[in-house]
């Protein structure tokens, strides 16, 4: 059985082995410094995390991927692809069957030996970074050059920066700036610290984030949270649905946290607020109205709250 095994691996890898002798290739610099070989204008990709599919998407070259990571759920059709693990756990085995041109991985989450296995079969993986707005803007640009589509990703680009500065200049006219709670996990009760994207946002938005500090990913008790006493309470979880209102309506039982007394405890869709994709900019544009509504109206830049 193990050696029937080895010569449907063996075959699988000619065939890739055999597949750029046919095309042209192109030589990048991933965001990694590494040196990755790529046939020009890939037609099999493979996702490695829910927020390159959304790029992919973005840039209208949906089609061209091939399978996609667990929870790669948007755009809608995203979820009709295969899946190749999780973001985290990738089978590489499903990976080789897709018989891909391109891997797009991501540093903060795909396991670097798995990467490696993939780069011993010859399979082309490319590294991306995105860990602020400036980087999610520059990879982009990146994913775009590596699909042929630097045009397409020069209009989201700019797109962007024209609603990031709108943020940036209608913050800069106060020096307000609210103490903001900002709740990922629910048990255990679990905020953002300085180096993660959420708190770029935060910040960006006109907030103080409480829970700024070294550990990206703080753990608090009830007691921890209440001692905050935060005028801005945000939850964004991967919880949903009662789930999500259970926890508000707990939180909004003390009444002596300013957020509860001034009615700014608030849910906010998760998948805009922590994956580094085009759409951070509509939960940059959310936090603003939720942390600064005297300056921001019912809409900013075409998005409703």
């Amino acid at each position: 059985m193990q050696q029937i095994a080895k010569v449907i691996l063996f075959i699988i890898v000619m065939t890739l082995i055999s597949l750029p002798l046919y095309a042209e290739c192109r030589n990048f610099k991933d965001q990694l410094g590494r040196q990755v070989v790529i046939q020009d204008s890939p037609q099999r990709i493979i996702s490695l995390a829910p927020s390159i599919t959304e790029i992919v998407y973005a840039l209208g070259e949906g089609h061209r991927l091939k399978g996609v990571t667990q929870y790669s759920d948007f755009p809608p059709e995203a979820k009709h692809l295969p899946v190749v693990g999780s973001f985290v756990n990738m089978d590489v085995e499903k990976v080789i069957v897709l018989r891909p041109d391109l891997c797009i991985a991501v540093r903060d989450g795909n396991s670097r030996d798995d990467v490696k296995n993939l780069e011993a079969l010859k399979v082309p993986v490319y590294a991306v970074n995105p860990m602020s707005l400036d980087s999610v803007m520059n990879t982009v640009l990146d994913v775009g050059d590596l699909l042929d589509v630097s045009d397409k990703a020069e209009a989201i680009v700019a797109d962007m920066r024209t609603r990031i500065g709108r943020v940036d200049a209608l913050i800069s006219t106060t020096a307000h700036r609210p103490r903001v709670f900002f709740q990922i996990g629910i048990a255990p009760i679990v905020s953002v610290g300085t180096n993660t994207f959420a708190n770029e946002l935060i910040a960006r938005a006109g907030g103080i984030n409480l829970a700024s500090g070294p550990i990206p990913y703080p753990r608090y008790s009830r007691e921890q949270v209440l001692a905050l006493s935060p005028e801005v309470f945000i939850i964004s979880s991967m919880e949903r649905g009662e789930v999500f209102e259970r926890v508000k309506a707990e939180w909004s039982r003390w009444k002596d946290i300013p957020a509860v007394r001034d009615n700014r405890i608030c849910l906010a869709d998760s998948n805009i607020l922590d994956r580094p994709t085009p759409r951070a900019v509509d939960g940059l544009e959310l936090l603003a109205r939720i942390i600064h509504p005297e300056i921001f109206g019912p809409e900013i830049g075409g998005n409703k709250q």
